[in-house]
């Protein structure tokens, strides 16, 4: 790793204004080692430049909808110690990209079969003879099994 500047180098409070994030959310993330800080010889904590880019991709990763285990999934596919380069977070894009769309194709599936059990009215899928009929579903567990499919 290259030699750190003082000036390389944020501290908490500093991370906090630059990301918008509070003090104790930069220490959540950092409990879920979504950033890991440096510390000084007082055991201070002070984060890299690159950390800013890190935790604004956190936010939005999970505005997104994802899950905390998939953020640090991508994360973990950055160089610790130096700034992400385009590629890097081109990759990480393209991963995302997919779970997103599995996610929109699932929402599409919901919303359409949503539509049409709630039109015939009888609002059980036990007694549905469109989606259901003769109780399938019963036979292979509890839970939804035709909106999810």
């Amino acid at each position: 790793m290259t030699r750190l500047r003082k000036d390389d180098l944020l501290t908490i409070g500093d991370l906090a204004r630059r990301t918008g994030l509070s003090v104790s959310a930069i220490r959540f993330y950092e409990e879920k080692k979504l950033v890991e800080p440096l510390r000084t010889g007082g055991n201070q904590r002070r984060f890299l430049r690159s950390d800013i880019r890190r935790l604004s991709f956190v936010v939005i990763a999970q505005n997104l909808g994802l899950s905390l285990a998939e953020i640090e999934a991508q994360l973990a596919r950055l160089p610790q110690g130096r700034t992400p380069t385009a590629k890097d977070w081109k990759a990480i894009s393209t991963a995302i990209r997919s779970v997103i769309d599995a996610r929109i194709a699932t929402l599409q599936r919901t919303r359409d079969k949503l539509d049409g059990c709630i039109g015939c009215g009888c609002l059980s899928l036990r007694n549905c003879q469109l989606y259901n009929r003769d109780d399938e579903a019963g036979e292979s567990g509890a839970g939804p099994r035709f909106v999810l499919a």
